[in-house]
């Protein structure tokens, strides 16, 4: 089957701003599938190391929290309950950056979080 011109090529098959749109649907997971199919397009890989990273620092994070919430709860319950709350709140920041870049993978733009945007820039060779 011919591939249409515009899209990603050997790699995904797919338009470059899908296929960078589609790492942030679940990521990390599609992110990192798409890290692993897509060798060629500059602006997949970068999205897909900044969905990867954005997904795990995420899950990484809320753990985190969530333990130090438990374990601050069982020596001084209030400030277990103070800490807990900052799950939703982030919850919520995350949830608007994830729709920013959404957003701007699908416009074809390389919009870069703050930090995770600059490791993915290096890791996708683009810096």
């Amino acid at each position: 089957m011919a591939q249409a011109a515009g899209s990603g090529g050997k790699g995904t098959g797919l338009a470059p701003n899908i296929a960078s749109m589609l790492c942030y649907i679940c990521m990390p997971i599609t992110s990192i599938v798409f890290m692993l199919m897509e060798k060629e397009n500059k602006d997949v890989q970068f999205h897909a190391w900044q969905g990867t990273v954005f997904g795990v620092g995420y899950i990484v994070v809320i753990v985190a929290i969530e333990i130090l919430a438990a374990l601050l709860g069982a020596m001084v319950g209030f400030l277990g309950v103070v800490i807990g709350l900052l799950v939703p709140v982030l919850g919520l920041i995350a949830f608007i950056l994830w729709i920013i870049c959404l957003v701007k993978a699908y416009q074809g733009e390389r919009w870069k979080i703050p930090y995770i945007g600059d490791f993915a820039e290096k890791k996708a060779g683009l810096a």
